[in-house]
């Protein structure tokens, strides 16, 4: 039944139509508990309140699947305008995008462009960013973008998933970069061609990513809710002495507030990922099919009031 849900969401997740209406009734059916609003403003204040908890973020203003020059300009300059933000309202917040929100899906020199413009900007404000992964036909592509921007600015990471098999060779192929890599396990729905299908051998290969980035000196932030993937990472930087400044766990807004609380409290670094704006559709359909948990919180409510 977990599993059937979880693929059912998945498949809603890339409906467009759904997207399309999701964008014009705005925030609702539960979505707001993961997604700090549809502006800047509201991410802002949303923030705010995670710094003054000692909590760092990363922002994410969501959309992808951009299949327009237009729009990937627009996505782009959203960007930029959050970067700025960030800057002027002097928050601890780093900022995560999608390339095919930047054009990856139009044109190389498009989304080339377009993330030199964003990364001058981040340079300039000393911000830093992180391009999220997204589905296996465009980890290979997204990889090659990261590195060839990695030469340029010192200011920017990517993310690897570990339901991926070839997920390890990528970290170490990596290495010479000495990347800030976020580990994951996975969000979206891949042929067993290319993922593991089993969630057991998911968090081995999880684990073998953290170790080996950590013991190859690498920043690396370990992005899950997982309490064994958690205390597995704790004992191991415990065993091997790894400084504290080596790495970080991060979670998402609204999932496991209690979590992250203790982890911040027992003097781990606890950033937020935060996303906000209106086309959030995808992002909420993937935290529901994350844990059915989250379906029966959404559920309560729209039909408990």
């Amino acid at each position: 039944m977990e599993q059937a849900m979880r693929d059912f969401f998945l498949f809603l997740a890339k409906n467009k139509t759904m997207t399309k209406l999701a964008k014009r009734y705005g925030l609702k059916f539960g979505a707001s508990r993961f997604v700090a609003g549809a502006s800047l403003d509201s991410s802002i204040s949303a923030i705010k309140k995670l710094n003054e908890k000692g909590m760092p973020v990363t922002i994410d203003h969501l959309g992808e699947f951009v299949d327009n020059e237009l729009e990937a300009k627009e996505m782009t300059e959203h960007c930029i305008d959050a970067i700025k933000a960030i800057a002027k309202e002097n928050v601890n917040s780093q900022l995560s995008l999608k390339l095919t929100s930047m054009g990856l899906d139009i044109s190389d020199d498009l989304v080339m462009a377009n993330m030199r413009k964003i990364m001058e900007t981040a340079q300039k404000h000393n911000v830093f960013v992180t391009i999220d992964m997204e589905d296996y036909t465009r980890c290979g592509k997204t990889l090659d973008i990261f590195k060839k921007l990695k030469s340029e600015f010192d200011n920017i990471s990517t993310v690897i998933q570990a339901y991926l098999y070839r997920s390890l060779d990528d970290v170490k192929d990596l290495n010479d970069y000495h990347p800030n890599l976020r580990l994951v396990k996975g969000a979206y729905k891949e042929s067993s061609e290319v993922a593991f299908p089993d969630k057991t051998d998911v968090d081995e290969n999880y684990k073998k990513l953290i170790e080996t980035h950590l013991l190859n000196g690498n920043y690396t932030a370990i992005a899950t809710h997982d309490d064994e993937i958690i205390n597995y990472t704790k004992a191991l930087v415990e065993k091997h002495s790894i400084p504290m400044d080596q790495f970080e766990f991060q979670m998402l807004y609204g999932i496991k507030v209690e979590r992250q609380d203790q982890l911040m409290q027992e003097g781990y670094k606890m950033r937020i990922y935060v996303p906000y704006g209106n086309d959030w559709y995808g992002y909420f359909m993937r935290r529901l099919a994350e844990r059915p948990a989250n379906v029966m919180f959404v559920l309560k409510g729209v039909f408990g009031k």
